[in-house]
């Protein structure tokens, strides 16, 4: 069996423990991950589900 590990939807890094941040998408609700690397540098990101592009 497989698990489906938690990836910065920015820069792909592994999301391990406590750091980073998931919050609904804007737009449709999707939950988007985020290192927090890219949160401070602003990087952009892109929804899987509905393709909001977001800071």
């Amino acid at each position: 069996m497989t698990e489906k590990s938690d990836r910065c939807m920015s820069c792909g890094v592994t999301l391990i423990g406590p750091v980073g941040a998931r919050f609904p998408c804007p737009n449709c609700g999707e939950i988007i991950l985020r290192c927090s690397r890219c949160r401070k540098q602003s990087n952009p990101y892109t929804c899987p589900n509905c393709g909001f592009l977001g800071p």
